[in-house]
Protein backbone atom coordinates (compact mmCIF):
# COMPACT_ATOMS: atom_id res chain seq x y z
CA UNK A 1 0.00 0.00 0.00
CA UNK A 2 2.84 2.36 0.86
CA UNK A 3 4.45 1.79 -2.55
CA UNK A 4 1.19 2.63 -4.32
CA UNK A 5 0.88 5.88 -2.39
CA UNK A 6 4.47 6.84 -3.22
CA UNK A 7 3.88 6.00 -6.89
CA UNK A 8 0.71 8.07 -7.03
CA UNK A 9 2.43 10.96 -5.26
CA UNK A 10 5.34 10.80 -7.71
CA UNK A 11 3.00 10.74 -10.68
CA UNK A 12 1.11 13.72 -9.27
CA UNK A 13 4.30 15.74 -8.71
CA UNK A 14 5.54 14.85 -12.19
CA UNK A 15 2.24 15.90 -13.72
CA UNK A 16 2.16 19.24 -11.90
CA UNK A 17 5.78 20.07 -12.67
CA UNK A 18 5.31 18.98 -16.27
CA UNK A 19 2.20 21.06 -16.63
CA UNK A 20 3.94 24.12 -15.18
CA UNK A 21 6.92 23.71 -17.47
CA UNK A 22 4.63 23.52 -20.46
CA UNK A 23 5.19 22.64 -24.08
CA UNK A 24 8.11 25.02 -24.49
CA UNK A 25 10.21 23.20 -21.87
CA UNK A 26 9.30 19.85 -23.45
CA UNK A 27 10.50 21.09 -26.84
CA UNK A 28 13.72 22.41 -25.25
CA UNK A 29 14.43 19.02 -23.62
CA UNK A 30 13.64 17.25 -26.89
CA UNK A 31 16.02 19.51 -28.86
CA UNK A 32 18.75 18.90 -26.29
CA UNK A 33 18.27 15.13 -26.47
CA UNK A 34 18.29 15.11 -30.28
CA UNK A 35 21.44 17.23 -30.44
CA UNK A 36 23.10 14.83 -27.99
CA UNK A 37 21.91 11.73 -29.87
CA UNK A 38 22.99 13.10 -33.25
CA UNK A 39 26.43 14.23 -32.06
CA UNK A 40 29.35 12.54 -33.86
CA UNK A 41 30.78 10.95 -30.70
CA UNK A 42 27.49 9.27 -29.76
CA UNK A 43 26.84 8.12 -33.30
CA UNK A 44 30.33 6.60 -33.48
CA UNK A 45 29.58 4.56 -30.37
CA UNK A 46 26.13 3.59 -31.67
CA UNK A 47 27.68 2.39 -34.92
CA UNK A 48 30.34 0.41 -33.00
CA UNK A 49 27.62 -1.26 -30.92
CA UNK A 50 25.60 -2.12 -34.03
CA UNK A 51 28.66 -3.62 -35.72
CA UNK A 52 29.46 -5.67 -32.61
CA UNK A 53 25.92 -7.04 -32.45
CA UNK A 54 25.91 -7.88 -36.16
CA UNK A 55 29.24 -9.68 -35.76
CA UNK A 56 28.21 -11.68 -32.69
CA UNK A 57 24.59 -12.43 -33.66
CA UNK A 58 25.37 -15.64 -35.62
CA UNK A 59 27.41 -16.98 -32.71
CA UNK A 60 24.59 -16.27 -30.28
CA UNK A 61 22.06 -17.92 -32.60
CA UNK A 62 24.26 -21.03 -32.90
CA UNK A 63 24.76 -21.21 -29.13
CA UNK A 64 21.05 -20.86 -28.37
CA UNK A 65 20.16 -23.35 -31.10
CA UNK A 66 22.66 -25.95 -29.84
CA UNK A 67 21.52 -25.51 -26.25
CA UNK A 68 17.86 -25.88 -27.25
CA UNK A 69 18.63 -29.03 -29.26
CA UNK A 70 20.47 -30.55 -26.29
CA UNK A 71 17.59 -29.72 -24.00
CA UNK A 72 14.98 -31.18 -26.35
CA UNK A 73 16.99 -34.34 -27.04
CA UNK A 74 17.46 -34.87 -23.30
CA UNK A 75 13.70 -34.68 -22.73
CA UNK A 76 12.84 -36.73 -25.84
CA UNK A 77 14.60 -39.90 -24.64
CA UNK A 78 12.14 -42.78 -24.40
CA UNK A 79 11.15 -43.50 -20.86
CA UNK A 80 11.02 -47.07 -19.70
CA UNK A 81 7.59 -48.57 -19.24
CA UNK A 82 8.61 -50.36 -16.06
CA UNK A 83 7.09 -48.75 -13.01
CA UNK A 84 9.43 -47.57 -10.34
CA UNK A 85 8.72 -48.17 -6.66
CA UNK A 86 7.93 -44.48 -6.27
CA UNK A 87 5.39 -44.66 -9.09
CA UNK A 88 3.81 -47.76 -7.55
CA UNK A 89 3.48 -46.13 -4.16
CA UNK A 90 2.02 -42.94 -5.61
CA UNK A 91 -0.52 -44.90 -7.65
CA UNK A 92 -1.40 -46.96 -4.58
CA UNK A 93 -1.95 -43.75 -2.66
CA UNK A 94 -4.10 -42.41 -5.47
CA UNK A 95 -6.18 -45.58 -5.39
CA UNK A 96 -6.63 -45.31 -1.64
CA UNK A 97 -7.78 -41.71 -2.00
CA UNK A 98 -10.21 -42.76 -4.73
CA UNK A 99 -11.63 -45.50 -2.49
CA UNK A 100 -12.08 -43.04 0.37
CA UNK A 101 -13.80 -40.58 -1.93
CA UNK A 102 -16.08 -43.28 -3.31
CA UNK A 103 -16.85 -44.57 0.17
CA UNK A 104 -17.62 -41.09 1.44
CA UNK A 105 -19.74 -40.31 -1.58
CA UNK A 106 -21.74 -43.52 -1.32
CA UNK A 107 -22.19 -43.28 2.45
CA UNK A 108 -23.45 -39.72 2.23
CA UNK A 109 -25.89 -40.61 -0.53
CA UNK A 110 -27.16 -43.70 1.33
CA UNK A 111 -27.53 -41.71 4.53
CA UNK A 112 -29.74 -39.13 2.89
CA UNK A 113 -33.43 -39.25 3.77
CA UNK A 114 -35.97 -39.74 1.03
Amino acid sequence: MRNKIILLFGLGVGYVLGARAGRGRYEQIKRGWLSFWNSPGVQTQVQAAEDFVKEKAPEVVDFVSDTAKKFVSRDAKPKSTARTPAAKSSSAKAGAVAKKTTTRGSSSSSGAKS
